[in-house]
């Protein structure tokens, strides 16, 4: 439904105990969460994403090659010489056309070069709709690791 209003928990791979849970309505795209993820993260230089939709029981290396790819609409438009299956754009993929249930695992890549994992896990699909603006960030876990570790130093 469009005017549903899903509830993620966002958490790096790797790193679990650091997590964001974020709502959005349904009639939001996958592009919508991307930035709701870049903003809720404390990132500060866009790249390239993609959400990766594996069949249930598929892990590893396996689970992505297999999945369903949503990813950063110039990727859509122009995926390379190296691009083995469809990849369907982010930016035109509603959240209420995913079919998504309550516990539903997908994965999230921020920045192809960098490769930021994310693990992200349905909570609600039919959370209360407090009327304003989404996506929202309800809760955040953990700080935000910077997004170049190495120019910290």
């Amino acid at each position: 439904m469009e005017n549903a209003v899903y509830v993620f928990k966002v958490a790096l791979a790797g790193a679990k105990s650091i997590w964001r849970r974020i709502a959005m309505r349904g009639n939001q795209t996958l592009d919508d969460l991307h930035e709701a993820i870049f903003h809720a993260f404390d990132r500060d230089d866009e790249h390239m994403y993609s959400f990766y939709f594996p069949r249930p029981g598929r892990k590893g290396r396996a689970a992505i090659r297999d999945a369903k790819e949503y990813t950063h609409p110039f990727n859509a438009a122009d995926p390379g010489p190296f691009a083995d299956k469809p990849l369907n754009n982010a930016k035109k993929t509603k959240l209420s056309a995913l079919g998504l249930k309550v516990g539903r695992t997908f994965l999230y890549l921020f920045d192809f070069g960098d490769e930021w994992w994310h693990e992200i896990t349905v909570e609600q699909t039919d959370a209360p709709d407090d009327k304003g603006r989404y996506p929202r960030i309800l809760e955040k876990k953990g700080d935000s690791p910077a997004q170049y570790p190495d120019a910290e130093e």
